[in-house]
């Protein structure tokens, strides 16, 4: 199979110019040993070599030896091995020596803390629509982060082709396959985190219907800060619900396989007095799996436009996500008691930020563009310099500003 670019690919190749060793994670099946491989000049596999798995855990160093870049893929299931990196790095004192890929991170992260200065993390998530190639990306993040004018040509993704893309997903497994095979293998997906990958997160086994229960609930509550109780509560099919400390385990495991990645609040400084929420934003890491949670299909999704509209939020702040990585940047939200809400805010690690509403038709643009003004009002300017961008990201239409400085920006046009 032909190996799709990726917006990371850079990244990568830059981590291992000026580190030791990069350390790639991510979900499963988001493509992270692949992603390797274009870069790596030997390779061992400890999830599919049970030899190497075994010399592995008897005499860790050899597993090192190889030409370089050397990959050592799933590295998590012999944590042992972080701490030989380390010290291989350590001794070699040369950049670009190993890339470790992992789908979860080890319960202990102890062994991990020593790698300061040697290591460097990179995440990787499922493709974007630039990615999939269903975004011209003519309306790049990194320059709305610096204050460039919107303007895209028409770019429509009908809704019936958006439903598709949020069912199918940014898994790079299902690129050629069709909707309905795509569907099939994203709940075996779902079936192997409930059944199996949980247990990756911290060696715990857990009930697979209690997990599926909550994933659901997840699904169900996508794009929404729900509150840990909520979750719980919303888990009630027929049988007790789980209790609130249970589904506290389960999504710190969750968290750990990165199959959650929620959004976090904004830590901004306000001019008014204005109190902010804290409580972050659910999301699983590609909307995909929660449309697999709840068995839907892209029929079902059109007949349920507010769900489809949540998804929508969820597939845009993953690709955000993506982008905003590229750029040394982060994605936050923000909430108020008061009743304003604003979908995503990218702050790079610079300070400039910009504010984006997101909204499935173009027909509710006018109340998005007047909350990312208030917002905008809000914000001491003095602390955290004007926002670099105010932008509405809509499923179609054109890339343009409007006459109060609120730029349009359909998603089929943007990119990194």
């Amino acid at each position: 199979m032909t190996y799709q670019p990726r917006i990371v690919d850079t990244e990568l190749a830059e981590r291992l110019q000026a580190n030791g060793a990069v350390v790639v994670e991510g979900p499963r099946a988001s493509g992270k040993t692949t992603t390797a491989q274009q870069i790596a000049a030997s390779e061992v596999r400890l999830d599919v070599d049970r030899v190497a798995r075994r010399l592995a855990a008897l005499e860790p160093a050899r597993i090192l030896v190889g030409d370089v870049p050397r990959l050592i893929d799933e590295w998590q299931l012999e944590p042992a091995i972080w701490n030989h990196v380390r010290r291989a790095v350590d001794d070699r004192r040369l950049p670009g020596q190993f890339i470790l890929t992992g789908s979860a991170v080890p319960a202990d992260d102890a062994t991990r803390h020593t790698g300061a200065g040697r290591l460097t993390r990179l995440r990787m998530r499922p493709l974007s629509l630039f990615e999939l190639g269903r975004s011209s990306g003519e309306v790049s993040l990194a320059g709305l982060l610096d204050a460039e004018r919107v303007t895209a040509g028409r770019a429509v993704i009908p809704l019936d082709d958006l439903a598709e893309l949020i069912c199918v997903g940014g898994w790079p497994v299902n690129l050629g396959r069709s909707t309905r095979l795509a569907l099939r293998a994203n709940v075996d997906h779902l079936d192997e985190i409930r059944r199996l990958d949980i247990a990756n997160g911290d060696g715990r086994r857990r009930d697979p219907v209690r997990v599926g229960m909550l994933l659901r609930s997840l699904a169900r509550n996508v794009a929404t800060p729900a509150a840990t109780a909520t979750l719980a509560s919303d888990t009630g099919e027929g049988v007790s619900a789980i209790t609130e400390h249970t589904a506290a385990g389960y999504l710190r495991a969750l968290e750990r396989i990165m199959i959650v990645e929620n959004q976090p609040a904004w830590p901004t400084h306000l001019r008014s007095r204005s109190v902010l929420r804290r409580k972050p934003i659910r999301h699983l890491t590609d909307p995909s799996l929660a449309v697999a949670a709840v068995r839907a299909t892209p029929t079902r999704l059109l007949r349920d436009l507010d769900f489809l509209g949540l998804l929508f939020e969820s597939l845009v702040v993953r690709d955000l996500r993506v982008y905003a990585q590229a750029a040394d940047a982060e994605v936050f939200h923000y909430r108020e008691k008061g009743g304003l809400e604003v979908d995503a805010i990218v702050q790079a690690n610079d300070g400039r930020w910009a504010a984006f509403e997101v909204k499935l038709g173009e027909g509710r643009v006018d109340e998005a563009a007047r909350n990312l003004r208030r917002l905008a009002a809000r914000v001491d300017s003095e602390r955290m310099g004007e926002p670099a961008a105010l932008g509405v990201i809509v499923s179609s239409g054109y890339g343009y500003v409007r006459e109060d400085g609120v730029g349009v920006i359909p998603v089929g046009g943007l990119g990194p």
